[in-house]
């Protein structure tokens, strides 16, 4: 949905859409990535260009995503709640983040223990990654 604060108006921009579960604006304000927690996957939806108003997959995630960000370098950090097979196989250790790059390649993995399931995984300009959870009372930080 968009929102047009001068006239308190509110345009559906794309409809159908699975379980939509967070956004972030490409570096180059030309488009949007969501993700889409059900089927694992990142959506590409343009708001400027020759390809405004459209919308195409991105990536496809190894797990189900809860919030995406701008990762400060052109591509988006991707908290993975759960791995899509991870019930199947019992690890102990599963992907906790994945980075995603400007034409939807993974670049990075981030693994830890079964028991932390993060909703937001944020990279600053001090290097370091915030993963919080919805599930834990602090905010855990990773240097890189």
């Amino acid at each position: 949905m968009k929102y047009y604060p001068r006239t308190n108006q509110v345009t559906v921009l794309q409809s159908g859409v699975t379980y939509p579960n967070g956004i972030a604006i490409s570096a180059d304000r030309t488009h949007l990535i969501v993700a889409l927690t059900g089927p694992c996957k990142l959506m590409r939806y343009w708001i400027r260009g020759p390809e405004a108003n459209t919308s195409e997959p991105f990536a496809d995630l190894p797990g189900y995503p809860d919030n995406v960000r701008p990762d400060g370098k052109g591509g988006y950090w991707v908290a993975l709640h759960r791995e899509k097979f991870e019930l199947l196989f019992g690890l102990d250790r599963h992907l906790l983040a994945i980075r995603i790059g400007t034409e939807g390649e993974k670049l990075q993995e981030m693994k830890g223990p079964k028991n932390v399931r993060p909703t937001e995984a944020v990279e600053r300009d001090d290097g370091k990654i915030y993963l919080g959870s919805v599930e834990l009372s602090y905010v855990g930080i990773v240097s890189t």
